[in-house]
């Protein structure tokens, strides 16, 4: 076992923390972004999400027809998207699929929005069917970490409307126990605050996550031996993955 302390801050970073309305981001980290396109240098995210996110199309074979639309944006930009849809679609449409600036996930690097390769791409509702090519795509993407951040149903939790379009990338093994288990964002550190989770991955390799709340200034956290990942939650607190041997 070993002991390491983390600052307040720290809570509100990482690959899991929660950005929406009611969660607002609170550190604006300078996160190292990369293109994970090269054809579209101008579409960023936080570079292991876009290290990963090639990894998962170029497993579907799907870089002819998927194309990455709009990545990682600063406060400036979701402002003047969000200005514009009011302008254009009215309060109604924008509330429904443009976060509010500085409530984002795009803020953050995680957030990719993709869509089915076509002449004209819609810059706020891309087309991402739940066939072919992007199904495939679906069926493989939570073993690279990421997630369909806002589906059908999860509407009245996230305050977004469904996006077929739009994935976050949180890591692994958190896309799969949110997807075994039908969670949004959400409602997945309070799953994790109810009791530690353990899950295997498709190669073998076990891990367990668990949480622990932010306990002020400083948290002192006692980590098992081996390789641990932690993330904030933007929520109060750090959830924590220890990687286990292959089983």
């Amino acid at each position: 076992m070993r002991t390491v302390y983390l600052p307040r801050e720290s809570a509100c970073t990482g690959p899991l923390v929660l950005v929406n309305s009611a969660h607002p981001l609170r550190v604006r980290d300078k996160t190292a972004l990369c293109a994970p396109d090269e054809s579209r240098p101008g579409v960023l995210m936080e570079r292991q999400a876009a290290r990963l996110l090639q990894e998962c199309i170029r497993k579907t074979g799907g870089w002819d027809m998927i194309v990455p639309v709009s990545g990682w944006r600063s406060y400036t930009e979701q402002q003047q998207i969000w200005d514009g849809s009011m302008a254009e679609n009215g309060e109604d449409f924008t509330r429904k699929y443009v976060a509010l600036p500085g409530c984002s996930e795009h803020q953050t690097g995680l957030a990719i929005d993709l869509a089915l390769a076509a002449e004209e791409i819609d810059f706020i509702r891309p087309d991402f069917p739940y066939g072919g090519i992007c199904g495939e795509f679906r069926r493989v993407c939570t073993a690279y970490g990421f997630i369909e951040r806002y589906r059908r149903g999860k509407e009245e939790l996230t305050g977004i409307a469904a996006e077929p379009w739009h994935f976050r990338y949180v890591g692994a093994p958190h896309a799969q126990l949110m997807e075994e288990n039908g969670l949004c964002l959400e409602e997945y550190s309070a799953f994790i605050r109810s009791a530690p989770r353990s899950c295997t991955m498709p190669g073998g390799q076990t891990a367990r996550v668990f949480h622990v709340p932010c306990a002020g200034e400083t948290t002192e956290l006692l980590l098992p031996d081996g390789c641990c990942q932690i993330s904030g939650d933007n929520d109060g607190g750090f959830i924590v993955t220890a990687w286990g041997r292959s089983a």
